[in-house]
């Protein structure tokens, strides 16, 4: 039986799945019995076919490695690359263990800045669309009488009444446009150059270019060290690591330091040639654990300092964001009460 899913597992279902299979392992439940369990236990249906899928082929005499290939594109290439390293080390358990640890503390990490961008998100939109209502159906209402009565009007209400007839007027075509232009930024972030490009721009833009590091830094140094732990070559490692970041530049870096790598060459000295996104203190830690035999600790413990070093930066970013937000809105219904004011003001002067 072959299913074609092209979606990810979503890393909860993982979660759940690892979590559970640890511990039926540990218990001794044998590896088929135990996904067929987790089969009927999941209420995911895509999940459910899937692990039937890989009950059969190892009844049929496939390891649990070779059973979850056809799924990469599912569960990820760390998932399956790490299930072959405990197969083959005879450490299923202990690296299934590892992997639920790695992917929960992934899953925390992304949960922690989705929620911390939702609010200012949802603010920005509010904004927008208040400000289109009153663009289109209130101020119209208002600016026609200043229009109507033929006086001079300032500044400040010119502008409010050019830009509602403009909205107005040319309001659908503003709507295409932004349309098109998301979709052609969506498309063109989808290519190497366009992605490339956005990533340059994103690690030059003061708070966003330091929360990125963050993230990338915490991501790499849990993915390096679990996948160390494994027995997997540090080439390896540095290969798969590389395809799980999201950043361009980091990805590029360590694709780069694993063929140094395989020219003899230490991880750490190769980091020196990236110090615009591999800060003084991973070098010298990741110098450390490779002279002490140590690395997989020491890059854990790194891992655990930027993650939480993202959650204190995701914590406190509502506190920046939202002062610069309510300045942006005074300032907004300042501009708009000013304009409507001035004119009656004129008026009532006149009368």
């Amino acid at each position: 039986m072959k299913i074609k899913l092209f979606k990810k597992i979503s890393p909860t279902n993982k979660i759940f799945l690892l979590q559970n299979l640890s511990v039926m392992i540990k218990a001794g439940v044998p590896l088929a019995d135990a996904l067929n369990t987790l089969a009927q236990q999941t209420k995911n249906k895509k999940l459910k076919n899937i692990l039937l899928d890989i009950q059969n082929k190892i009844k049929e005499g496939k390891n649990f490695s070779e059973s979850l290939e056809p799924y990469q594109e599912n569960f990820g290439e760390l998932f399956v690359n790490m299930i072959r390293a405990g197969e083959t080390s005879g450490q299923l358990d202990s690296v299934i263990k590892e992997l639920h640890q790695q992917t929960n503390k992934d899953h925390q990490l992304m949960m922690k800045v989705r929620n911390a961008l939702t609010y200012p998100v949802i603010i920005i939109i509010a904004m927008l669309g208040i400000g289109t209502f009153m663009m289109i159906f209130v101020l119209p209402n208002i600016t026609n009488l200043f229009t109507e009565l033929e006086v001079e009007l300032p500044l400040p209400t010119r502008i409010l009444i050019g830009v509602s007839n403009f909205t107005q007027a040319y309001g659908l075509w503003i709507v295409v446009a932004v349309i098109l232009l998301v979709f052609i930024f969506t498309r063109g972030v989808k290519t190497n150059k366009g992605k490339y490009a956005l990533d340059a721009v994103l690690l030059k833009i003061p708070i966003v270019s330091g929360i990125i590091k963050k993230i990338n830094l915490a991501r790499a140094s849990r993915s390096l060290s679990s996948l160390i732990k494994t027995d997997i070559t540090i080439i390896e490692t540095l290969q798969i690591t590389s395809r799980i970041l999201g950043n361009s530049f980091y990805k590029k870096a360590l694709m780069e330091s694993a063929e140094q790598v395989k020219k003899g060459n230490k991880m750490a000295d190769v980091f020196k040639n990236y110090p615009h996104i591999f800060p003084p203190n991973i070098i010298q830690m990741v110098s450390v654990g490779e002279e002490t035999g140590s690395l997989d600790e020491v890059l854990e413990n790194l891992a655990v300092f930027y993650e939480e070093e993202v959650y204190n930066t995701m914590e406190n970013l509502p506190v920046i964001i939202e002062p610069v937000l309510m300045l942006l809105i005074g300032a907004g219904v300042a501009g708009i009460a000013l304009a409507i004011m001035l004119p009656m003001q004129t008026l009532t002067q006149t009368i």
